[in-house]
């Protein structure tokens, strides 16, 4: 009966997040279709590039998108597993129906900032609710990822940073006009710090610490999956007196989620105490140094 009542509640929570994903591929359409696409604004990433080629390829936005989506999920897939493929594919699927089937409505309104602000507002509501059914939209976070792999030394917010730049610059080329790439950036701009909130509030950073019988498994996955870093301390009961591990894992606010999704996988028995950190200084973070001065 436990095992029975385990899968239910497991197919429950699968059915609830798949619902998740539908609403936010909706919203996410809605700012491509209504606000941002049809007012020559590519926000950055993959839909700005699939934005981009549509200007000269008589292919859908929507249907560019997964295009271009599907061997970055394929690398994905090579490089990290297995685990997101499913949703992160249903999401994209999702996200190109509803681009195609809201595009002939076309501009709620001309005015590029009304549209830029809206538009990314609406995508980082979408985003942030995706990524809280456990599933990305590809693109850009899966290159990082695996760029990162490579050049560990490169921040990520500084690839993201530069990936975003450069679809800004094609799109000052491509509709040479300084005024929509500006507004392009003021998305961006909105799209990550609302999509920040949404997801973490205000606080900078998270600082989580993990003991649970298990360590070892969710040390490698936050390793692997993840690409930050863990410290191994060693702990003893005081009552018990029993040695274990424990698991100080410092991250940005967005990877918080993630981990506490990993503990809950591996040791629905773990012991977890998740706080917030207002300040990062180290590699991949600030630089204690500079910040100093």
């Amino acid at each position: 009966m436990k095992i029975l009542a385990k899968k239910t509640k497991s197919l429950i929570k699968r059915i609830k997040n798949y619902c998740l994903i539908t609403v936010a591929a909706f919203i996410y359409a809605i700012a491509i279709s209504l606000f941002l696409d049809p007012n020559n604004i590519a926000p950055g990433g993959i839909t700005g590039v699939a934005i981009l080629i549509n200007r000269f390829i008589a292919i859908p936005v929507g249907t560019l998108n997964l295009i271009l989506n599907i061997p970055i999920v394929l690398l994905g897939l090579w490089k990290f597993g297995y685990r997101f493929i499913i949703s992160t594919m249903y999401a994209l699927g999702m996200v190109t129906i509803f681009t195609n089937m809201l595009s002939p409505f076309g501009a709620v309104t001309d005015d590029l900032l009304i549209a830029s602000v809206l538009g990314g507002c609406f995508i980082a509501i979408a985003l942030a609710m995706i990524f809280k059914a456990g599933a990305t939209t590809g693109g850009t976070d899966i290159i990082v990822k695996v760029l990162r792999l490579k050049w560990k030394h490169i921040k990520t917010n500084i690839l993201f940073l530069a990936m975003d730049a450069l679809v800004i610059l094609a799109s000052w080329v491509v509709f040479r006009d300084m005024t929509v790439a500006f507004y392009a950036g003021v998305a961006v701009v909105i799209d990550s710090v609302v999509m920040d909130y949404c997801l973490y509030g205000p606080d900078e950073a998270k600082l989580i610490y993990i003991i649970s019988m298990h360590p070892e498994k969710i040390k490698k996955r936050i390793l692997e999956e993840l690409d930050i870093t863990a410290t191994v301390m060693k702990g003893r009961g005081a009552y018990s007196g029993d040695e274990r591990e424990v698991l100080m894992v410092v991250m940005r606010k967005q990877m918080a989620p993630q981990v506490e999704e990993i503990v809950k996988e591996e040791d629905r028995n773990a012991f977890m105490i998740v706080s917030s950190a207002s300040e990062i200084f180290g590699e991949g973070y600030k630089d204690i140094m500079r910040e100093r001065i």
